[in-house]
């Protein structure tokens, strides 16, 4: 089903992505994982690319499985190191196989170098991908929006109108990065409707489980931790107690953005699911089977 047609029918639109394993027990652990989220009925799941796009087919295949458990699938597409003739192919393959939604991205540039650099004959912008598949193919398109700014792009305004271009150019939905203070989220809420950005705008939410591992993500992704959340956490003085702290910080987050009228909210996983459901049942209750 299409993500936006989702959006419009549910009163809190859940959603989880995951990021492609390594080896066979990282794949059996993700899998074990989203079994237990499934009770959420969660409005879509989603498969990342590996840095530079390196685990392509390997992200393709997760989708297509997700898809045969009788789940809605955001497959993510990413220009790099594709040409417009790699992409076409993969298109096809997921409409194929019934796949209905795209995240169209940039993608990060391949590890070790700073900057990104699109292959002759591919796609140096995200507009660009949005484009293209909207001319060729019929499915629901997602974007990434960046409510702290694109860490390449520190001019939050400007940023704001390349987002209004994927948008233009027929992105259907935006998926944020991840942030810690919502004040940041409400912000771009803001600035993007005065914008005239009127597609839906689904939070970006990753329960802090590992300091050093979130901290390594905020440089990578250009998010900031709150000095005030990020001194709590360090105040734990177990890493159990950081994990308790962050997945109440969480789900203090999630609670304020349901009670200010976000009807959807979309979890970064890390592939685990026990504080993705901590937060859910905090919230929601016990979802019925």
């Amino acid at each position: 089903m299409r993500v936006r047609d989702i959006l419009k029918e549910r009163d809190l639109a859940i959603s989880f992505e995951f990021f492609p394993p390594k080896s066979h027990q990282e794949e059996e652990a993700l899998f074990e994982n989203l079994e237990r989220l499934k009770k959420w009925n969660p409005a879509f799941v989603s498969i990342t690319y590996g840095a530079g796009g390196s685990t392509h087919d390997k992200s393709l295949e997760i989708a297509y499985t997700m898809k045969e458990q009788g789940l809605n699938v955001v497959a993510h597409l990413t220009c790099v190191g594709a040409t417009k003739e790699d992409l076409a192919r993969t298109l096809d393959w997921l409409a194929e196989r019934g796949i209905e939604n795209i995240l169209a991205l940039r993608g990060d540039p391949p590890q070790g170098e700073k900057t990104f650099r699109p292959v002759p004959g591919g796609f140096r912008y995200a507009y660009q991908l949005v484009e293209f598949i909207k001319r060729g193919w019929d499915f629901c398109v997602g974007v990434a929006g960046y409510p702290e700014g694109h860490i390449e792009n520190p001019d939050k305004e400007a940023d704001l109108r390349y987002l209004k271009l994927k948008v233009d150019k027929g992105a259907d939905f935006v998926v944020t990065q991840l942030f810690f203070d919502n004040r940041f989220f409400f912000d771009f809420l803001k600035r993007a409707k005065a914008i005239g950005i009127k597609v839906p705008i689904i939070p970006g939410i990753m329960p802090i489980t590992n300091l050093k591992q979130v901290m390594r993500f905020t440089q990578l992704c250009g998010a900031t931790i709150p000095r005030a959340l990020l001194e709590w956490l360090e105040e734990g003085s177990t890493p159990e107690e950081v994990r308790r702290r962050g997945i109440e910080h969480a789900h203090l987050q999630c609670k304020e953005l349901v009670e200010r009228g976000i009807k959807a909210l979309h979890f970064y996983t890390l592939n685990r699911s026990r504080a993705t459901e901590e937060i859910l049942t905090r919230l929601l209750g016990e979802p019925e089977v």
